[in-house]
């Protein structure tokens, strides 16, 4: 049974593209499923700017075309070699199921398979087909435990030089969970606040992570959201003017989007109102933010909170890949989800 343990992916991703084809990664911490879908990507030897050898596709693209599925990922790319086909968003299942039916029942494809899914339960088609298949890994992601927090505290901190005191890990552990590239920013934050230092204490933990920071990402997020580009452009030039990384606001957008694309999938699917599923999936967002998340809700679509993540998502891949053109990547990207999201409102 080609299944394992949430704390087992660390262990296999060596030798994870030898020894599976396709890899279904789900669970609740939306922002675990992503950082071990990009962990993978970046083993899979293509390049991801090269449409050739890589295609993303959307849940929505297979409607209606399950074979499509199928064609993406026995082609081969234009030069030759295999591909990464990488297929995330919110929808029915079924056309995803049916194209991983046909490829489990055949031989084993040369190119890789990278799906990128929700919170699946235990009953779900999806988890039904991979976990019992040979060519197929499905891999949980939940919330990191004491154990994996601290593991992921140090291995922030070692390129830094730096260390952090028993008390300072102990504020720094309350602070984080629940979603691992909420975690990662914030101990990366609190490395850059501490650069030059030898030992972080606690009085710098509670000086720099969350609402405590001077400037908070919050207040662009929440300008992109409105669509309100002026807004934006201000919150973005305070943001500089701090000297804190305009990446940051890219990746706090994207847990926005990630957050309203599962809440938005549960709207379609249980057929409730924005308001209800702020009682379930938004209750951990903060009181002053909810009304603009909830409105956010109702003006977007399931389709186009896909298209924008997707954006997003290329977006931080792309400045991690051209530090020198973080800040224009990212700035440029803000603004054209910003401008999205105020046409999303008139309509």
């Amino acid at each position: 049974m080609a299944e394992i343990k949430a704390h087992e992916f660390d262990r296999l991703l060596p030798r994870a593209t030898e020894l599976y084809r396709i890899f279904l990664i789900y669970g609740p911490d939306r922002g675990l499923v992503s950082e071990r879908a990009a962990e993978l990507a970046a083993r899979a030897g293509v390049k991801l700017d090269d449409p050739f050898s890589f295609t993303r596709l959307d849940l929505s693209d297979l409607q209606g075309d399950p074979g499509r599925l199928v064609d993406e990922v026995n082609s081969l790319g234009l030069f030759g070699g295999a591909k990464l086909v990488w297929v995330r968003g919110s929808g029915s299942e079924k056309p995803l199921a049916d194209g991983l039916q046909a490829l489990l029942s055949g031989p084993a494809p040369e190119s890789l398979l990278i799906i990128e899914a929700g919170d699946l339960k235990k009953t779900s088609i999806l988890r039904k087909i991979c976990e019992p298949a040979k060519l197929a890994l499905a891999v949980p992601c939940y919330a990191d435990d004491v154990k994996s927090l601290n593991l992921l505290i140090d291995r922030e901190l070692e390129p830094e030089g730096l260390r952090i005191s028993a008390d300072a890990r102990q504020s720094l552990l309350e602070a984080l969970g629940g979603d691992r590239v909420a975690s990662r920013n914030e101990v990366r934050k609190l490395a850059l606040y501490c650069r030059g230092e030898q030992v972080i204490e606690e009085h710098h933990v509670q000086d720099i992570i969350g609402d405590a920071s001077a400037i908070s990402t919050d207040d662009a997020v929440d300008c992109v959201l409105k669509g309100d580009l002026p807004g934006l452009h201000r919150a973005i030039q305070k943001i500089v003017s701090s000297k804190t990384p305009v990446f940051l606001v890219l990746q706090s957008c994207l847990r926005q989007f990630q957050l309203l694309d599962v809440m938005r999938a549960e709207m379609d699917e249980k057929k409730t109102q924005a308001a209800q599923v702020m009682q379930t999936a938004g209750r951990h967002i903060h009181f002053k933010r909810k009304p603009l998340v909830e409105k956010a809700l109702r003006s977007w679509q399931a389709e186009a909170i896909s298209r924008e993540t997707n954006r997003l998502q290329a977006a931080v891949l792309q400045s991690r890949q051209k530090p020198f053109l973080e800040d224009t990547i990212a700035f440029q990207t803000l603004m054209a989800t910003a401008l999205q999201s105020a046409r999303a409102a008139r309509q």
